[in-house]
């Protein structure tokens, strides 16, 4: 933390050297400036601007694969918050480390703040411990309560994705009120594929021969099972740093797929597959298909040059979905 507030303090003074007079960059005639913390946010983003993309300067921080739990920011991507026009950030305790201490500091008036999960409201989850699930070693509370954790991975619901999409397009609009006709005409067409997809997603779900996920893994998927009415069990949580887990937790998730006849467990994309497969080999027929679910969070600006988009992978998860649940 400590090294992190000087990261600040030298970011802090050097974008008050370089800040202008307030005003968003639509307003002057510059550029649009425009920070997103994450992949979906930045791809969302790029889906509204559209054509006027190249009137636009959009950054992703999380460009190289670091996974948003363990993210801290340089002082470059500090001075770019500082001064950016538009800032999307997911708003969980992930970055709620280090994001309020930038943004008390910001040197530009006028930026506009977008926090997920306040305008999610009540439709951000709390973190759920489901049985079975290997706890993680936690530090007593001061003041002996338990603190509330709310489940970030609010981009992998498609229904989630939507809402945050008009959103963001309504405060493009505010912001560059010259191209408000376009940017709401994109975030309309979008929201159609969007939208499709979700009716895809919830055809395949039910035509599905089970309803039960098992992960080898963290579940950074709950936003999407709780969507389609799916149950699931996991080894940790979805923001668990757990990478270990213990005889016990195998055992019970190896007996699980045992109970329920999976023909498949479950990892995400950063895993490296030794769970999976040490709760396979514990089964009865150790024949099950290791699958893998992309949760976007190691997504860099390498695979979004190569063609990725929130799209695609969303499309590419549905396949993978529907061989797991047969």
């Amino acid at each position: 933390m400590k090294k992190l507030s000087a990261v600040l303090l030298c970011a802090v003074m050097l974008t008050g050297l370089l800040a202008g007079c307030g005003g968003s960059s639509a307003d002057s005639g510059e550029k649009l400036s425009i920070v997103t913390t994450i992949f979906p946010e930045y791809d969302w983003v790029m889906q509204i601007l559209g054509d006027k993309a190249a009137q636009a300067d959009v950054a992703m921080l999380l460009d190289n694969g670091v996974d948003l739990h363990s993210y801290q920011p340089t002082a470059d991507d500090i001075i770019r918050v500082s001064n950016c026009d538009l800032f999307i950030y997911v708003g969980g305790e992930s970055d709620g480390k280090w994001v309020g201490g930038v943004l008390a500091e910001a040197t530009n008036p006028d930026m506009v703040v977008i926090n997920l999960l306040e305008v999610l409201g009540s439709d951000v989850k709390e973190e759920e411990v489901k049985e079975g699930m290997q706890a993680e070693e936690e530090e007593a509370e001061e003041d002996g309560e338990e603190e509330v954790e709310y489940d970030e991975h609010v981009w992998l619901s498609l229904k989630n994705a939507a809402k945050l999409c008009r959103y963001i397009a309504d405060r493009l609009c505010e912001i560059d009120a010259e191209n408000k006709d376009v940017y709401q005409a994109n975030a309309d067409a979008y929201l159609e594929k969007l939208n499709a997809l979700d009716g895809e997603y919830e055809a395949a779900v039910a035509e599905a021969q089970t309803k039960t996920l098992l992960f080898g893994d963290r579940f950074p998927f709950r936003y999407l099972a709780d969507d389609y009415g799916l149950d699931y069990y996991a080894a940790f949580v979805g923001c668990s740093a757990e990478s270990e887990a213990s005889f016990e937790t195998i055992l019970f998730l190896a007996n699980k797929v045992d109970e329920l006849g999976l023909r498949a467990i479950m990892q995400i994309e950063s895993a490296n597959g030794k769970i999976a497969e040490t709760i396979r080999d514990t089964t009865e027929t150790k024949d099950q298909a290791i699958l893998t679910l992309d949760s976007m969070q190691s997504t860099t600006s390498l695979d979004v040059q190569n063609g990725a988009s929130y799209l695609t992978i969303m499309e590419d998860n549905l396949a993978v979905l529907q061989k797991a649940l047969q």
